[in-house]
């Protein structure tokens, strides 16, 4: 039997809700390149060549050889997670540089696994030095510096978004203890239904930082809800990979529910909320100008 077609956008359809428009905001989260991409993973390459070769040397070959794997590897590693950390920075309205260079110091550390390297092939240290010169600047041009400095709002006072930055952190440590003691269970479902919930509380966590005066309203949901989400999914983790009890994940898939009902809506008066702070901030600059004699007609 024909089946009529039917989409978002379609005649008729009905408008989403904030809990599926935030899990489809998920979803396509969850499809997005990894910000490393495949020219950090290539750095991986120099070291078991580095390895390979330091067999076929003597003694002091292979330990140069072996050392010079190991600090390569390393800034290899410390330049994907560094890749990934600027992503994150980038992606958000308001950020804290990252504490650690990871980026820097992979140059380096690439700097210094060039130097070995060439000391295990024979050249001298001061060839050696130029080879570690030449992989630092190369490294560095190729992957560019760390953030060095905060990124803020504009208009907001640097105290305000250290709160904010301090709330939001611990936030996104609920909400990854969530989302890993869930998909440790290996159920696709469940997991499915917490990225939604996790969705909704990272709409949240980003309207707080558009806008840090809305920290007062959203604490208690990002602190002391998170708190308590946290808590209820460890124990019905704990508790469902033992006994894989269906009544203990209705209840939990229950809990879910009013906290996604609860997050959506309380976001939907920030949001709201700030509206009306525009609203009233332009009704007062058209009440200005009409005391200059100019109205918004003109």
């Amino acid at each position: 039997m024909a089946r009529r077609f039917g989409g978002r956008y379609s005649p008729g359809a009905k408008a989403e809700g904030p809990q599926a428009e935030a899990l489809r905001e998920a979803q396509a989260r969850s499809r997005r390149v990894d910000a490393a991409g495949a020219r950090a993973n290539l750095l991986f390459v120099p070291p078991a060549l580095a390895a390979f070769t330091g067999l076929f040397g003597g003694p002091e070959v292979l330990v140069l050889s072996l050392g010079a794997a190991a600090v390569l590897a390393l800034g290899a590693w410390l330049l994907r997670e560094g890749l990934r950390a600027q992503a994150a920075y980038d992606a958000r309205p308001a950020a804290r540089r990252p504490i650690l260079p990871r980026k820097m110091l992979a140059a380096v550390l690439a700097g210094g696994g060039a130097l070995l390297a060439a000391l295990a092939g024979g050249t001298d240290l001061g060839g050696g030095l130029l080879y570690a010169l030449a992989a630092g600047g190369l490294h560095l041009a190729a992957f560019g510096l760390d953030p060095l400095r905060d990124k803020r709002v504009e208009g907001i006072d640097s105290f305000q978004q250290d709160r904010v930055a301090r709330v939001v952190e611990e936030a996104e440590a609920h909400l990854a203890t969530i989302r890993d003691r869930i998909g440790a269970l290996g159920d696709r479902a469940l997991a499915t239904r917490v990225a939604g919930f996790e969705a909704l509380a990272r709409r949240m966590i980003a309207t707080v930082e558009e806008d840090p005066r809305d920290l007062t309203s959203a604490r208690k949901y990002l602190v002391v809800y998170l708190l308590g989400a946290r808590d209820a999914t460890i124990r019905f983790a704990d508790l469902y990979a033992r006994t894989r009890d269906a009544r203990a994940r209705a209840d939990y898939e229950a809990l879910l529910g009013d906290l996604e009902a609860n997050f959506a809506q309380r976001t939907t008066q920030l949001l709201e909320g700030g509206r009306e702070s525009m609203d009233l901030e332009i009704k007062v600059l058209r009440d200005r100008l009409a005391r200059e004699g100019v109205t918004t007609e003109q």
